[in-house]
């Protein structure tokens, strides 16, 4: 039996004895300035109020928006993991309101340079989330850079977040048109929803995703879910100005109701069955190439 064998082997065995794998949805966009961080820290938030333990994987290299919006300097990161022998929990920092998040350091860069013990450590210690959350939210890095790609096609759920501004739809496109052109996703076991930030109203924000998804079906022969909007909101942006969670420092803010009501309708009924009892095995799976 190779490494690799024993190492999907590991995964199966974990996720038996887990009633209930935690649930990994990925937040991306096309470009930055698009609120993705945001949007991943306040859903974070809303879920842990829901009673879900819930833990955000920060990838987004180089920006630590979520330490920043948290107001916590994390003492280690994914590099400690990987090359210091630290535990998962060790490197899980505490934010907010119970909401944990780990900090991807620049780990994230090179996980296509690990050996295969390093990655079986990695496997081994990320599964361990599968009993300490319920959700994990990974905000990746802007962009179709390799990295980002690497999370958004291994992932089960993905929440895509564009907005009005044309250039925001080219690059989600964009984004959409690499993400199926890569060989670890498959459109038929993972979920693309499409958030619009920054609307003026809800029909503002159908009119982006409509467009969005004509061009979809079109050229990729594909499909998105519309999943919602999060409104233009002065409260929303003083909140970011002093860099904290609207739904924090405003939890009656519209946009604090909008990311209440966006974690409740994930929760309820807005993903794929098939996802459900697979998502932690088939995210490790594809994403350290265990297939």
């Amino acid at each position: 039996m190779d490494q690799a064998e024993e190492l999907r082997n590991v995964i199966k065995k974990q996720n038996q004895r887990t009633k209930k794998p935690a649930r990994i949805i990925t937040v991306t966009s096309g470009k930055g300035g698009v609120g993705k961080s945001n949007i991943a820290v306040n859903l974070a938030v809303q879920f842990q109020r829901m009673g879900l333990k819930t833990i955000i994987f920060d990838a987004d290299i180089g920006l630590a928006n979520v330490e920043v919006m948290f107001g916590t300097i994390p003492q280690y990161s994914l590099n400690d993991l990987i090359y210091h022998d630290k535990e998962i929990e060790d490197i899980i920092t505490d934010g907010p309101e119970g909401v944990g998040f780990i900090s991807g350091g620049s780990g994230i860069m090179g996980l296509s340079n690990l050996t295969l013990d390093q990655i079986s450590y990695l496997v081994k210690s990320v599964e361990k989330l599968s009993v300490i959350a319920d959700i994990v939210i990974v905000d990746t890095g802007a962009g179709i850079s390799d990295s980002v790609m690497e999370f958004v096609a291994s992932s089960p759920e993905i929440l895509l977040v564009t907005t009005p501004e044309p250039s925001s739809l080219t690059d989600a496109y964009s984004l959409l048109k690499m993400l199926y052109r890569n060989p670890k996703y498959d459109k038929n076991e993972s979920v693309i929803h499409v958030l619009t930030n920054r609307v003026a109203s809800f029909g503002e924000g159908k009119m982006v995703f409509d467009k969005l998804e004509s061009v979809v079906k079109q050229f990729l022969d594909g499909s998105v879910h519309y999943i919602g909007i999060i409104p233009q909101d002065a409260m929303l942006e003083k909140a970011v100005r002093i860099q904290k969670p609207v739904s924090i420092v405003s939890p009656n803010a519209r946009s604090s109701k909008r990311f209440e009501e966006l974690a409740q309708y994930l929760v309820s009924g807005g993903k794929q069955d098939s996802s459900e009892q697979n998502a932690f095995r088939q995210f490790l799976t594809k994403l350290f190439n265990l297939s």
